[in-house]
């Protein structure tokens, strides 16, 4: 060996020295306490959840307001734009009912439900039917029942789980369990399906039932009880499933207050009980035009109510709420949402969208009440 090469061999590993070892060109694993923080804090799923986007009855031709579709469009496209633009994207989008005004007839339900597909699938109005987000639709009593004019009262309407299932059905989970046999036409629109770690029942709360000697019209509001039941007991027994959520248009508690009339629904103190026993994360509702959250039992299972789409009424922000599941077990609760205009239609572009409302959802008393129900 020449003068020369063992100069050069020298050199190199004198490098190598002052380099710490740097001629190793195998990276170490970050094995840091942020490291492993940051890998057992990742987000597993999320998905997000409104309803209550459609217009009041005397805006229901009124273009500034409307189109065929009877949503309340300004406030829907921003929070389409905005799941979409999260860089948390959500992979479920459930919209919880009263898509639409209808509450009439079956001609009515069908011109704005086929209306407000098309919006939907408007690339123009909205890229949300292009995000890779799965869209979910449940019914709400504008869709399943009509307005009586004699009582001032609402009823099933005939006729309508079939225009929903021509037009949604497509917005419905291919691989959802639903009720069999005899009763299975009419629970169509109640189902069951998982997707992660987390078992998700979807609740028709109100369920077309015909006519009776009793009741002339119907019940306003049913839902397949003994279903829902057996759905929670077998995902709480699921090995596979650590999360489970019911969702429905109607809540059951609203303002703290238990509600079996036209608020709620009348099989609540039957359903509930069993939710809160088998620690049910959450019952995710609409209905009231207005954002709440709340445990009724002071620790357990959370009522959430979502009803702040766009519909007119007490909420005092129009937005959408999303919940996260953390590889770590938490379940993060995120609320976002602009301070609505005047009129409630108006386009307020200006107005934000913000945080409204965080927190982790613990099964123990929530540290962090939502203060405004």
């Amino acid at each position: 060996m020449n003068s020369m090469k063992l100069l050069n061999i020298v050199i190199t590993i004198f490098i190598c020295i002052l380099g710490f070892g740097s001629c190793n060109t195998h990276k170490k694993k970050d094995t840091s306490p942020d490291a492993i923080k940051k890998v057992e804090d990742s987000i597993l799923f999320s998905f997000s959840f409104v309803g209550c986007n459609r217009v009041e009855y005397q805006d229901w031709h009124n273009d500034t307001a409307t189109n065929a579709s009877t949503a309340n469009v300004s406030v829907l496209r921003r929070i389409f734009e905005d799941v979409t633009e999260q860089a948390k994207k959500p992979s479920l989008f459930f919209f919880l009912g009263d898509l639409v005004l209808a509450e009439s007839d079956t001609v009515n339900l069908k011109n704005q439900l086929k209306a407000w597909v098309e919006l939907y699938k408007d690339n123009a109005f909205s890229t949300i039917n292009n995000s890779g987000i799965e869209f979910v639709a449940v019914p709400g009593n504008h869709e399943m029942l009509f307005y009586n004019d004699s009582d001032k009262k609402e009823y099933p309407l005939a006729g309508a789980t079939e225009i929903w299932m021509k037009y949604m059905n497509p917005y419905m989970p291919d691989d959802r369990t639903h009720i069999t046999g005899k009763d299975s036409l009419v629970n169509r629109m109640t189902f069951s399906f998982t997707r992660k770690n987390v078992g998700f029942i979807v609740m028709n709360t109100d369920t077309y039932n015909p006519p009776t000697k009793e009741k002339p019209y119907g019940y306003e509001g049913l839902i397949p009880t003994h279903w829902i039941i057996d759905q929670v007991h077998r995902y709480k027994q699921d090995s596979e499933i650590d999360h489970i959520f019911v969702l429905g248009h109607k809540p059951y508690y609203v303002d703290g207050t238990p509600e079996t009339g036209h608020k709620g629904f009348p099989e609540g103190p039957v359903l509930w009980p069993v939710l809160q026993e088998a620690k049910v994360i959450a019952m995710l509702s609409a209905h009231v035009h207005d954002y709440q959250r709340m445990q009724p039992n002071g620790k357990g299972t959370y009522q959430i109510i979502a009803g702040n789409g766009g519909s007119d009424g007490p909420a005092t922000f129009f937005g959408y709420s999303t919940i996260h599941i953390i590889s770590n077990g938490d379940i993060q609760f995120i609320s976002r949402g602009f301070s609505k205009g005047n009129p409630y239609y108006q386009d307020v572009s200006e107005n934000i969208m913000t945080v409204k409302d965080s927190t982790l959802l613990t099964w123990s008393k929530n540290k962090n009440p939502y203060q405004h129900n």
